[in-house]
């Protein structure tokens, strides 16, 4: 109990957990210290093969309050997208973060014409299970299910350190989990090249500018068009370049482009694939639902809380780059499945939820005690150092393809 409370306390995380005006509470599991344990790994597989990465694991959970300097909000996530509901046999979480969304919720619950659609689902919520709210939200394409605590699910395990020095790194992915990956895999010294569609750019360009451009400074930014032929051809070549892709798509999405991820790996690439619950299942999430679906919620008297901002994002960026920074002996090319939901579930205890331990207030600020004496609950805070702004998107198309001999589409 110490150390994972100490390390919650120094991660930031707690000083986000909680509700307005009430004390911080300590998040259960262990997220902080398993993100001690991945950032050391990381900086022993680097160093073995190159330069080394040293980032603060527990740190990087908490980095992008820094820079939205958003603080708890209790029910709702930081950023305001995604609520904790009652349904009629427990509770569930539901995001409304894309433009689409309104109309979704509103078609989700049934809600009359003009009606919004939050005070809707509510009604709807509270007279449906959470299983009923699953099956509905999966064929809408909302990212919304019941909080439950799965079962310990396997992650996978890292293979032998890789070279990263002058790797390309194709990365196809969007919002912070992929992104994450990328720019820690960029520290190392792998040259990133970021890939967007003209119908969906990153949609992480309209949130904190500060924050982007410390995930993608230093990459390069590509656009290409893969409902047009020549577009899917350029995808094709790029992905044949490369020696580590990332994407976040369900697997039909890559498909219609023409690119499968067994291929790329009998070729011998490194292919990660970030989901929200699995390749195989037909669900979209992100971080804030993801998280509290997979039990990491905090509770007080009045319910469950969120915990912290998004944390299967920052969480699942890091496990994947500690995979990617390793690959089969041989040349043999490995498929990283890295289900967000996994990630989480796996640092959770088995034990049904309870009240968490709340921070207490004292002349320096908040305080968590712990076996060892009071450990003080830090804020987020932004790394250290200038940070070039990353370039626009498509800024690079033209000398990215010609680069590599890819023909302009």
């Amino acid at each position: 109990m110490t150390a994972r409370a100490a390390a919650w306390a120094r991660s930031g995380v707690v000083a986000l957990t909680g509700r307005p005006g009430k004390p911080p509470l300590v998040p259960p599991g262990s997220a902080a210290l398993r993100a001690a344990g991945l950032a050391e790994l990381l900086a022993e597989s680097t160093a073995r093969t190159g330069r080394p990465v040293r980032v603060d694991g527990p740190r990087l959970l908490s980095e992008r309050a820094a820079y939205t300097r958003r603080s708890r909000q209790g029910a709702v996530s930081l950023g305001g997208s995604c609520r904790l509901l009652p349904t009629a046999d427990g509770w569930a979480a539901v995001s409304c973060a894309r433009p689409d969304d309104p109309d979704l919720l509103a078609a989700l619950a049934f809600a009359g014409p003009g009606e919004e659609p939050w005070p809707a689902l509510g009604r709807w919520l509270a007279a449906h299970s959470g299983d009923e709210l699953a099956e509905r939200a999966a064929l809408l394409g909302v990212a919304a299910g019941p909080v439950r605590r799965p079962p310990r699910p396997a992650v996978p395990a890292p293979a032998e350190p890789r070279p990263l020095e002058g790797a390309l790194v194709v990365d196809f992915s969007a919002l912070w989990a992929g992104p994450l990956c990328a720019h820690l895999l960029g520290l190392a010294g792998a040259r990133v090249v970021k890939v967007e569609t003209p119908a969906r750019p990153d949609g992480a360009r309209r949130g904190n500018r500060d924050f982007y451009d410390l995930l993608h400074s230093g990459h390069r930014s590509v656009v290409l068009d893969p409902d047009t032929p020549s577009g899917r051809r350029a995808l094709a070549r790029l992905v044949d370049a490369a020696d580590i892709v990332i994407e976040a798509s369900r697997p039909r999405a890559l498909a219609r482009w023409g690119l499968d991820a067994g291929e790329a790996v009998e070729a011998g690439k490194t292919w990660v694939s970030i989901t929200s619950h699995g390749r195989g299942a037909d669900r979209v999430g992100f971080g804030d639902d993801v998280a509290a679906c997979a039990g990491l919620i905090a509770w007080d008297g009045e319910g469950p809380v969120f915990c912290g901002d998004a944390l299967a994002d920052p969480l699942t960026g890091l496990t994947a780059a500690v995979l990617a920074a390793t690959a089969p002996p041989g040349g043999r090319g490995v498929l990283w499945e890295v289900a967000m939901a996994d990630v989480v579930a796996t640092t959770l205890p088995e034990d049904p939820p309870g009240p968490c331990q709340a921070a207490r207030p004292g002349p320096g600020g908040w305080s968590v005690d712990t076996a060892q004496g009071p450990v003080p609950v830090a804020v987020p805070e932004r790394r250290t150092g200038s940070v070039p702004p990353a370039p626009e998107s498509g800024a690079d198309t033209e000398d990215v393809l010609q680069g590599l001999g890819i023909p302009l589409p």
